[in-house]
């Protein structure tokens, strides 16, 4: 019997490549020609001032993109000829970086990045073709992903959706679960002044619908009704939002998302899922988009939110620029991911039966 490999480990290494390249250029702005030839930094001295953390920084964050390209080429190149490949790409990768950071102000190449970059990738490589194989093809953790979700490759990019919306919660300069604003990349201001009451039950109406939207979508992928996945995935975003305030913070106010309008929408949200999760199929994905489309018009229209603002007047992102920006990214473009995905998404009523 031919076994049909899953495309979610190319998903997941594809998707983290293309963040990494947002992470590494952003903010985007500013390009110029500074003069300096592409490739000078290749031979420059070690560098004046560097940081412990910059530099295992760098290692990390290329550690999960030398894992998952290992991992994704692993059935098709071998176990070990996988290694050179995903160090390549990963090198290559950060190469082109680099060298495209001369044109950005607001960065500056380095050999010692390029290096530590190579290293991360490296090991993640040697991790991949290690223990890569649990991940795909009848490994450990792909029987459990075909044991609680669905199959195929719709099912697999709906996994991926999980993965970025969890990621979006690292972002802290969003409400809770709060994804799809398009006003600062379009420079528009809010319109809707600031008052407290307003404020407050805008903030539930976002929190309770983005809620019921990620739940229902845990639902949808689930092979059964499961309550446990959706409480864990919105468990999960909790978490990376209260770890996104504490480094924000400084190792305090970890709980700053816990305002009495999100802890209501929170709690509203998983309500209405309980109600609606014996709802057919097809029902729990109108009712998904439905609530997706809430959430993402109130997010853009919702007054800006004073104590954020005035949090970020202390708060320098500086040493998570890269990080920052790649998150900021995932939360602004999430929900127009989602949307296209449950049209896509075919449910048992909406196959033909014969």
């Amino acid at each position: 019997m031919t076994t049909v490999r899953s495309p979610l480990g190319l998903y997941l290494a594809g998707a983290y490549t293309l963040l990494a390249i947002y992470g590494s250029l952003y903010p985007f702005a500013g390009w110029h020609d500074s003069g300096a030839a592409p490739l000078a930094f290749l031979g420059a001295g070690w560098p004046r001032y560097y940081t412990l953390f910059d530099l295992a920084s760098n290692v990390v964050a290329y550690l999960p993109l030398g894992f998952l390209w290992a991992t994704a080429l692993r059935p098709a190149l071998g176990t070990w000829a996988t290694v050179p490949a995903a160090l390549l790409i990963g090198v290559a990768s950060s190469l082109t970086l680099e060298i495209a950071q001369n044109y950005l102000p607001s960065r500056v190449p380095s050999n010692l990045d390029l290096a530590c970059n190579g290293i991360g990738a490296l090991c993640g490589a040697l991790a991949g073709a290690r223990w890569g194989g649990i991940m795909l093809d009848g490994g450990r953790l792909d029987a459990m992903r075909h044991h609680l979700f669905r199959s195929g490759a719709v099912a697999d990019a709906g996994l991926l959706l999980i993965w970025l919306w969890l990621l979006t919660q690292f972002n802290p300069d969003t409400l809770l679960f709060g994804n799809g604003s398009l006003r600062g990349l379009l420079g528009i201001a809010a319109p809707l002044p600031y008052s407290a009451d307003s404020f407050t039950g805008i903030e539930a109406a976002i929190v309770a619908t983005e809620t019921l939207a990620i739940a229902l979508i845990v639902s949808l992928l689930a092979r059964r009704t499961r309550g446990e996945l959706a409480f864990a995935v919105v468990g999960a975003g909790l978490l990376a939002k209260s770890f996104a305030f504490l480094l924000m913070m400084s190792g305090t106010a970890g709980f700053a998302w816990a305002t009495p309008g999100s802890l209501t929408g929170l709690a509203t949200g998983l309500l209405f899922w309980l109600f609606a999760s014996p709802l057919h199929e097809r029902g729990r994905k109108a009712l998904a988009a439905s609530s997706l489309l809430v959430a993402t018009t109130l997010v853009n229209i919702a007054p800006e939110n004073p104590y954020l603002a005035n949090t970020f007047q202390t708060w320098d992102p500086g040493q998570f620029l890269n990080f920052h920006g790649l998150t900021r990214l995932a939360s602004n473009l999430w929900p127009f991911l989602a949307l296209p995905w449950l049209f896509l998404m075919r449910t048992a009523h909406d196959r033909p039966r014969y």
